[in-house]
């Protein structure tokens, strides 16, 4: 036997040895779960929720019909006939929805929007029994609501989850009451994570393929060892294969305080924030775009009592480094009142650590200048110094001067930023323009390419950053 021969074939049994004591990753990881036992431990668990209100109509006035974009369905077939009741009679208008126990005594999750303005709640069990509920809280930002139902008998609870820990691609499970269909269970996977879907300030959805309909709204989501890690609660209109869910660990902060007091208490910076694009970043002399970036403090705020001022770029809250701007109105919600809060900001190419007292939440409850115009032509806008004429013509109520951005250029960085004429310039670069000269000066300096910072505040009032390329 050659020597070739030989090498091969010791080769073939050192590679057949490394396989077989190998686990394959793929294998490990894409592994389906056993959906059989998952569906059977976990049916009951789930319930139902259906809810009726009766909607009082006005004389004479024809009711638009209104329904919950997921779950209230039943309007198809009775609301265009009870519209068109000629006396105008108080309707009674019902819905679906799915729920799940978290604890033995009785306590339901559910989404608010499932639940909210009902007269009568009630919940069926997996095994037909159906009992009166009772909401003991609400949270309208977060779209989440705390049902109790009491019997004689402890109910299965299901385990939460950590949705910290969840990563894209594992399997997920779903079991809901799409379209009135009691006790669908459907699978996929984790799609994304962190999707804004446009629903709330505290936007953090779970995405999944696996088939969410209708109905679904308030079930559970759970992982490959049956743990609830989301809260089935938004669909895209017209789109399969997408659907998302509320991260557990956001409803974990809160079902305590729906408990206990029937609502939830949020923590309060005072600030008002955007994003940091990468323009923004490398004009503030940032490496990184990691952060928020403070557009505005409020006045006599927790922010503004630590030394925050705008301009400055959040990197760090508590501990907890800021990778994307939505993270920051989240870790802010659940902190406790009072707390001291340690916040790492960069300003002026420095990294500085402030002190926050967290405080509550409330309510949760001109002269035309050619040589401007020309300069403005740069950023691919004309700035006007503001007089009262000014003002009016651009309904400007604040009309106690300063500049303005009167024309925004088509096609320009500006109008890709978002920059919309009537705004005032505050700042540029970090420098407050008291006159229109003075602006040109910070203009004329400019090198094509460079990036311009503007701090504006819009015709609607708010206050905003935008980043500019010099053309």
């Amino acid at each position: 036997m050659s020597k070739n021969v030989v090498l091969a074939m010791r080769l073939l049994v050192a590679g057949l040895i490394f396989s077989l004591s190998t686990p394959s990753l793929s294998t490990a990881r894409t592994a389906s779960p056993d959906f059989v036992e998952l569906a059977k431990k976990l049916k009951p668990t789930v319930v139902n929720i259906r809810t009726a209100k009766v909607i009082k109509q006005r004389p004479h006035q024809q009711h638009p019909r209104m329904q919950s974009p997921f779950d209230n369905f039943f309007e198809d077939f009775f609301g265009q006939f009870n519209g068109q009741m000629p006396q105008q009679r108080p309707r009674r208008e019902q819905s679906l929805g799915t729920g799940f126990i978290i604890s033995t005594d009785g306590y339901i999750l559910t989404n608010n929007h499932v639940v909210s303005g009902a007269d009568e709640v009630m919940v069926k069990l997996s095994d037909g029994r159906e009992i009166k509920g009772e909401i003991k809280g609400a949270d309208e930002k977060l779209d989440l609501a705390l049902i109790k139902v009491s019997d004689k008998e402890a109910f299965h609870a299901v385990d939460l989850g950590d949705s910290d820990i969840l990563d894209v691609g594992e399997w997920v499970m779903a079991i809901g009451n799409p379209f009135g269909l009691s006790q669908t269970v459907t699978a996929g996977i984790v799609s994304a994570k962190g999707r804004v879907i446009g629903n709330g300030p505290y936007d953090d959805f779970i995405q999944t393929d696996a088939s969410i309909n209708p109905g679904n709204s308030g079930g559970p989501l759970f992982n490959a060892d049956g743990k609830v890690i989301g809260i089935n609660t938004a669909i895209i209109a017209g789109g399969q294969g997408i659907g998302f869910a509320i991260p557990v660990n956001m409803a974990k902060s809160i079902i305590s305080q729906l408990r206990d007091t029937g609502k939830v208490t949020r923590g309060y910076l005072g600030i008002r924030f955007q994003p940091l694009t990468a323009d923004l970043a490398k004009s503030f002399g940032m490496k990184s775009d990691k952060g928020t970036l403070i557009a505005n403090v409020e006045k006599d705020t927790p922010a503004d009592k630590a030394g925050l001022k705008a301009g400055d770029v959040i990197t760090e809250y508590d501990g907890k480094t800021i990778n994307e701007s939505n993270e920051l109105p989240r870790y802010v919600a659940v902190t406790p009142i009072d707390k001291k809060v340690p916040v790492v900001v960069f300003r002026d190419g420095k990294k500085l650590e402030f002190s926050v007292i967290i405080a509550k939440l409330k309510g949760d409850n001109s002269v035309s200048a050619t040589n401007g115009e020309n300069e403005s032509d740069k950023l691919g806008i004309t700035v006007q110094q503001l007089t009262s004429e000014l003002a009016s013509h651009l309904n400007i109520k604040d009309s106690k001067g300063g500049l303005v951005i009167t024309e925004v250029k088509q096609g320009s960085s500006a109008e890709e930023a978002g920059t919309v004429s009537g705004s005032i310039i505050i700042e540029i670069n970090g420098q407050r323009p008291e006159s229109l000269e003075k602006y040109v000066s910070v203009v004329s300096g400019v090198k094509k390419g460079d990036i311009v910072r503007l701090l504006l505040k819009r015709p609607d009032g708010s206050i905003h950053y935008v980043a500019l390329k010099s053309e």
